[in-house]
């Protein structure tokens, strides 16, 4: 089955907490007949809808084509953690591409966050931006290297928005008996992820750009003008961004050996009210250092999301919740036998470094993809970027394409199998403490 239904129906959201505290908007009509445009869009995400909006504001005819609506594929079920930086540490990145290199990075990912906060502030107030995301770490080794983490972007970036905490500390912000230290950074946070996305369709279309629901790609002819061809009729454009990311089914060769798409699950628990402090003291996300992270946080009406859980098949386990509540549970038992409302699912794009894949596929083709669990400001502002490219300012493009993302070993064909097992090995590591 198609990788697209294999999950969800056609245009339905799941039925996640984030659907059920949004007000949805009608669904649009899918794309009938031959259209021309300046620049066509495949997919209604955070990449796909920036970018629309950013083509459209500078005058470009654009049109957006997703196979469900805009905001159903990660960008509207994630754990809405807007990270500082990458999935690879500045360190990393440094020793892999140089000092100059790895700056100049950094700067970007500031700006990509610096941007979501004033897109939240000044259009899409509902998305509730609130800062603070604290890291959690099993053991003090963990955490020293934590401590040393923090004090390198201090020293090396001026980043100073990062509080390391002790174990006594750590478990006074965060009520779980397992963390032995950890740190706060109060320059990242946490949005409502669906409220985002839909705020994002909605600056897209008053900016002049033209959103097609149920309008699945089945292949692009290339070319200039490009031919992007759905069941139902064809887009003919100067340009096109593929902005799919783990959604994006086969049909662009060089981005499929890039990105492998995984999927990962989140619980929303009954509403705790008072409890929710014997959870978290203050209105923070978190994130672990598992390598099959948990990540969680409170929602506005006090219930814990808790994610993590990840699953490389294809299609979601028979049994999403058992797993995922033992993993809750486990962190906090003071939740034992609390009420679970919601669980869903959600397919992310990762990448071999874990850093985004962003390249040009062909003179006129752009790809942004592989975002690795920090797409929620860096996704968005890959669509920002890829509009500058092809407005004639591609300086920053050019240096996101500098990651130089490898290929999976054997491409599409071997990455799901080859991963498996890396990530099993992992899991292994988590759960014996390694």
């Amino acid at each position: 089955m198609n990788p697209l239904y294999r999950n969800d129906r056609p245009g339905q959201f799941p039925k996640s907490w984030y659907a059920a505290s949004t007000d949805l908007p009608p669904e649009k009509p899918p794309l009938y007949g031959q259209v021309t445009a300046d620049v066509c869009i495949i997919g209604a995400g955070y990449t796909g809808l920036s970018a629309a909006r950013h083509l459209a504001e500078k005058g470009l005819d654009v049109v957006v084509l997703d196979a469900h609506r805009a905001g159903f594929g990660a960008s509207g079920r994630n754990g809405g953690q807007v990270g500082t930086g990458y999935n690879a540490s500045q360190q990393t990145l440094e020793k892999r591409l140089g000092a100059d290199a790895a700056r100049a990075l950094w700067s970007l990912a500031e700006e990509a966050k610096a941007d979501l906060r004033q897109t939240c502030a000044d259009h899409i107030p509902e998305a509730r931006y609130t800062p603070g995301i604290a890291h959690g770490c099993y053991s003090k080794t963990e955490a020293a290297e934590t401590r040393r983490g923090a004090a390198f972007l201090a020293d090396h970036y001026g980043y100073d928005q990062i509080e390391p905490l002790d174990t006594e500390a750590m478990r006074d912000l965060v009520k779980s008996p397992l963390y032995h230290g950890g740190d706060l950074d109060m320059g990242a946070g946490h949005i409502h992820p669906l409220r985002y996305a839909l705020g994002l369709a909605r600056l897209a279309e008053a900016a002049g750009a033209r959103l097609f629901d149920r309008s699945e790609v089945h292949h692009i002819a290339h070319g200039d003008p490009a031919t992007v061809r759905t069941d139902k009729g064809s887009v003919k454009a100067r340009h096109v961004i593929l902005a799919g990311n783990g959604y994006l089914p086969h049909i662009e060769r060089k981005v499929a050996a890039k990105v492998m798409p995984i999927n990962s699950f989140i619980c929303a628990t009954e509403p705790l009210g008072d409890r929710a402090a014997t959870v978290l003291a203050r209105d923070i996300a978190v994130a672990d250092s598992k390598f099959v992270v948990n990540y969680y946080r409170m929602s506005e009406d006090k219930r814990l999301l808790f994610g993590g859980r990840e699953s490389y098949s294809i299609g979601y386990p028979q049994d999403i919740s058992t797993a995922l509540i033992a993993r809750m549970t486990s962190l906090f038992p003071q939740l034992s036998g609390v009420g679970i409302d919601y669980v869903w699912g959600g397919t992310l794009g990762i990448t071999m470094t874990r850093v985004p894949a962003l390249q040009r596929v062909a003179p006129n083709i752009l790809s942004g993809a592989g975002f690795s669990g920090h797409g929620v400001a860096l996704s968005g502002f890959a669509g920002k970027v890829m509009a500058e490219a092809i407005a004639g300012q591609a300086g920053k493009f050019d240096t996101l394409t500098s990651l130089n993302v490898p290929n999976f070993p054997g491409g599409a064909a071997f990455r799901a199998p080859l991963l498996t097992l890396a990530m099993t090995w992992y899991a292994l590591r988590d759960r014996l403490g390694v």
